[in-house]
Order: structure tokens, then sequence, then C-alpha cells
């Protein structure tokens, strides 16, 4: 006897073995309980829902004879003849091959004759937005006034397409995708049927792969039991039948992202080739491992959502704490645009070692959201310089210091800012209240903040002294400085009247200003004001 695939053989035969479909089957069991039958029925969803399927058990339950509860009993002549396709009062039709006025036409010469057996001639037309415009204007003058007995089940997966006077006249029933927890469960119990070992995680990733179709996950199950045939089904054994990619290997390719190591970023990708991983999956697989970052740095609350393991979850929070928010919707841009360009690309590799030097190189993306993974790359590169400037700045003082001992700290006595006798009690505050002030503050103009000195100014006004150029101009612009201003009274519940100013000399910031950080702990006279 030829086999059977998965998704036929365990095709459901009630309403009962229907998964996911709850608001669907308890509307139509409903219906056929309380004789309450429509004449046509829209079914609108994805591949692999139920669409057809539903169809067919509804068909025979409106026919048997000794229905169960709304569901056929499965065992009258009614039922065995609709369940093996030698009934007369069960037609389907599939409307990308038969989308012609006349094959409607036939149809209504049909409608004519009252079912030979049964109670209703029921008609499934799979993919009826398929039919073209002379063959929806036939249809339509059947179902404006259809004999009793006959019933019209359009099934489609684009019911945009399909005309407002055809859906006007039906009852219109919308397929979900499948949960991955359903689909996942019903994956086990066929296993236990088949007898087939198989872990946890592997079955779970099935059912994510599928996307929502129950279909393309029994026939993705049927794949990889059939390449590891009398083995226990593992994890790995099912990214390597379907092209895929453990979840550490996205985390390794983010963080060399984050590092702007192109290089690695490309060795990465190689391996994926050389292990035989599909382009097309690698790039959908990442920007799902992209949107579960952007959600863990949304909220805390998130971890119930991600479907993952405590280790992956760990390395995807301390991932989210290495980079913005703005910065992961951008990578996830650059890669939705890669997976649409590749259906049709006959260098897969190429276009996807170019997304991944353009995460890596941000100055070569014109896009506007490229601008603040620039400003980060730019802000990583003067931490990096400041904190090389200050270590060495430290070494150059100690050296002088032992050559020069007393005659330099005597010069340096001599040259450092006279301290103030007394501090206004406002700007007291904002010293002390200064990092939770950075912390309200949006990203870019926090990371500045940061390297920011605060000092006294004429007239006792709070100064803020900025060693780089850039981080000066980017602070000064009006919106910016007044966004600070109104950060600090809300802070203190004063407003602050803040100076701003660039270090120009080559001489170190405590050399040219008072350091108020450092002076706001000493006992000094409060002002007031």
């Amino acid at each position: 006897m030829s086999y059977t695939a998965l998704y036929r053989k365990y095709r459901p035969d009630t309403f009962e073995d229907v998964k996911g479909q709850d608001h669907i089957v308890t509307t139509l069991k409903n219906q056929i309980r309380a004789g309450r039958i429509g004449h046509a029925y829209l079914f609108c969803g994805t591949r692999g829902t139920g669409k057809t399927t539903v169809a067919k058990v509804f068909a025979r339950a409106v026919n048997c004879g000794h229905p169960e509860d709304g569901n056929p009993c499965g065992s009258c002549a009614v039922c065995r003849a609709i369940a093996s396709g030698s009934s007369m009062n069960v037609v389907e039709i599939d409307a990308a091959s038969n989308n012609g006025v006349d094959n409607i036409r036939q149809i209504r010469e049909e409608v004519a004759y009252s079912p030979a057996e049964g109670r209703y001639r029921v008609y499934i037309i799979d993919e009826v937005h398929m039919l073209s415009i002379g063959a929806f204007n036939a249809l339509l003058k059947t179902l404006e006034e259809p004999p009793p007995y006959v019933i019209f089940i359009l099934a489609t997966t684009e019911a945009h397409k399909i005309p407002v006077t055809i859906l006007s006249r039906c009852q219109r029933y919308d397929f979900r995708r499948i949960s991955v927890e359903t689909i996942a469960e019903r994956l086990h119990g066929l296993l236990r049927q088949e007898q087939v070992e198989a872990e946890d995680a592997a079955v779970r990733y099935i059912a994510k792969a599928a996307d929502g179709s129950m279909r393309d996950a029994l026939s993705l199950l049927d794949q990889c039991i059939a390449f590891y045939l009398g083995e226990t089904l593992t994890y790995e054994h099912v990214l390597e039948v379907l092209g895929a990619a453990d979840t550490e290997v996205f985390s390794r390719l983010l963080r060399a992202v984050l590092a702007r190591d192109a290089a690695a970023s490309v060795r990465i990708l190689e391996e994926m080739v050389i292990q035989g991983r599909e382009p097309g999956q690698f790039v959908t697989d990442f920007i799902w491992y992209l949107r579960n970052l952007l959600l863990i740095q949304s909220s805390d609350d998130m971890e119930d959502v991600l479907d993952m393991s405590a280790e992956n979850l760990a390395l995807l929070k301390e991932e989210a704490d290495m980079t913005e928010p703005d910065v992961v919707m951008r990578y996830i841009r650059v890669f939705s645009e890669l997976s649409g360009q590749l259906r049709y690309a006959s260098q897969k590799r190429v276009l996807i070692e170019i997304a991944l030097i353009r995460l890596c190189r941000p100055s070569m993306d014109s896009a506007q959201d490229a601008l603040a993974d620039r400003v980060a790359s730019l802000e990583k590169q003067m931490e990096n310089g400041i904190a090389a400037a200050a270590e060495l700045q430290a070494l150059r003082s100690k050296n002088a210091a032992g050559r020069a001992g007393a005659d330099r700290t005597q010069a340096a006595a001599k040259a450092a800012p006279v301290i103030p006798k007394a501090i206004p009690e406002d700007i007291r505050q904002t010293v002390q209240n200064w990092r939770s002030v950075i912390q309200e503050m949006p990203g870019v103009v926090r990371s500045y903040l940061k390297s920011a000195h605060l000092s006294l100014g004429g007239d006792n006004k709070l100064m803020l002294v900025f060693d780089n150029d850039m981080a000066y101009t980017y602070v000064t612009e009006a919106g910016r400085r007044q966004e600070i201003t109104d950060c600090i009274s809300r802070r203190i519940g004063k407003e602050v009247e803040l100076l701003f100013e660039k270090n120009a000399g080559e001489a170190p910031f405590e050399e040219n200003y008072i350091d108020l950080e450092k002076v706001i702990h000493m006992e000094i006279e409060i002002e007031d004001e």
C-alpha cells in the first residue's frame, strides 16, 4: 500500500478534531443542531488553517442521517459516500483551474435538480478569488435566489479580491493562524500514534516554522521523520533538515555587528552557508531574533511572550543593554528589505553580506534611522578616546610629579581655580540630583551629558563644560537646552539658568574650572536666595 502523507492521514473527520478554530466550529455546530443552516458561507484565512477541512466536515454533517451533537456520525451510507468522494451531493471545485463562466453555468444547471440522497447539495469552491468577472456574475445569479437544498461554501486566502456583491450574500468566517502551542500539542499526539520519539524543542521549532499553518507543520514533520527514519528527532536534526540555524548563532552575529566587526559577521554567514543553511530562512530567523530583542528592550515583562530557553533569554537581556531600540529597529528594517529581495535574487549570499556590512558601517546607510546608529558608534569611539586620554594624562602627571616634586605642586596650587565661599541652594540641589537628571533624558542627549563637567559660571549660574566639540554642538541646540532646563525644574522644583561652555584649552578641566561635583560635598556656606 502506498504511503499517505501525514496531513492527509490525520485530516479531521469531526469538528472536535479541528484545532485552533473553536469560534467557527462552535457556531457551525449550533447552526446544525438548531437547523439554522445558511445557503452561502465564505471561509477566509491563510493556508493550512482548516478552511477546506471544515467545509468537508460541514458537508457531511448537514447530510448525515444520524448526526451526533452537530457532528457527522461517520458510519451511515451518506457519510461514507462523501468521505470516499463518490457522493454526487458534495462537489469540490478548484477555482484556480476552473475559473471560467462556463464552469459556473454548469453549476447553475446542476442546482435545478434536488439531491438523490441526503438533504443538501453542497458546492465547495476553493480559491474562489481566482474566478473571472464573468464567473462571479454568473455565481451571483445563483446566490441571489438559491434553491433551499443548495449550500455554497467559498474558501479563499484573499477575501479582498471577491466582489462586494458576493460578500454581502455570504456568512463570513475568518480562520485564524493557529498558535504554536496548539500546533505543538497536535504534533505530539501524532508522534505518539506514529510511535516516533522527538525532543520537545524539535517539535516546538517545527510548530513555530509552520507560521500558524497546521498543514505546513505536518508536512515539515513528515519531512524530518523521513530524513531521520528510525531515530529520535532532535532539535539539531530539525535545524539541519529545514536549513535553519540555532539561536546561539544569531547571538554571535548580533554581537559581531554591535562590535562593528564586519569580517566576523561575514565569517559567521560563511559558516552557515558551508553547513547548507537556507539563506532566506537564515534572514527570517535573524529578524525574529531582533524582534525578541526589541520586545525585551520595550518592557521587563516579556518573558512569557518569548518562546526560548532561560540561557538564551539571559543572552538576549545582556544584548538588550548593549544597544538602543532605535538601532535595533534599523537592523530589522534592513533585513526586512533584504528578505523581500532574496525571493528573486540569484546571488543571495552577496546580498546578505552587503546587508551585514551596512549594519556594521552605518555611515554607508543614507536612511534617516541610520543616524542614531552612527551617533551611537561615534559616542563609543569618544568614550574609548576620552578614557585613553584620561589614563595618559594621569601617567604624565605622575611622572611629572616625580621629576618636579614640590615645584610642580606649588605651580598647580597657584593656577587652581578659587573655591567659592557660597553656592546657591538650587545649584547644590541640581548637582546632587544630576545623575537622576541624566537618566531622564533621551538616549543621545543622555550619553553626551554623562561626559559633561559641572562648574559655576558668572552670577553663580550652573555651567556645563564639554571637552568634546560634537557633544557641545549637539547639546547646545535651542530645543535640547530647554529640554535639559525643564528636566532640572521637574527634578528640584526650581528653575535653574544654565550656561554651556567648551573647554577649548589643552589643560584638563580641573585646572581651568571649579569641579562642583567634588566641591559640593565640602563644608561650604549655602547662599540664601
